[in-house]
């Protein structure tokens, strides 16, 4: 089995390099999406620090469905356009939000969440599902964040 850890020690380029690998890794060869999925939320777990929730929607139907994630229960159905996850698919490109307070229309799961990154995971240009992750930490994540996991999302593109 497999023991994925970033070293105590590390940068987050690389973090998230690792991350990558671990992602690579565990995903490879694996045609089923849920447990793709299911197995990278447990490894956005392990990677990203001081996250009160790092998971999956994915596009259903038109909307986001909850998938896989680590964290409070949440938000099972989010309309496109509505919310941080959904202006990523409505704008087709990540979100960083310093505070999510002062984000329009944001949706509150988890009160106790203050920042959020939301990467859309685009196969052949469409969006077939969103990386979202939320901090109690107001301003958690910053570019360095984004690019990780933009590339976290171009590995998975073809795997979810």
């Amino acid at each position: 089995m497999f023991d994925f850890a970033p070293a105590p020690e590390a940068t987050k380029p690389a973090i998230y390099a690792e991350l990558c690998e671990a992602a690579e890794a565990i995903t490879a060869g694996e045609p089923d999406a849920v447990a793709n999925m299911a197995n990278v939320a447990a490894l956005l777990g392990e990677f990203v620090a001081d996250c009160n929730w790092a998971g999956f929607y994915r596009m259903v139907e038109g909307e986001l469905v909850l998938g896989p994630f680590c964290g409070r229960p949440a938000c099972i159905r989010i309309p496109v356009g509505r919310g941080v996850c959904g202006a990523a698919v409505a704008e087709g490109r990540s979100q960083l939000v310093e505070d999510v307070h002062a984000f329009p229309g944001h949706i509150a799961c988890d009160a106790r969440s203050r920042s959020e990154l939301v990467v859309p995971v685009l196969r052949d240009g469409v969006v077939v599902a969103v990386i979202d992750l939320d901090s109690p930490t107001p301003a958690r994540f910053d570019a360095e964040d984004r690019a990780g996991i933009e590339a976290l999302a171009a590995l998975l593109a073809d795997r979810i």
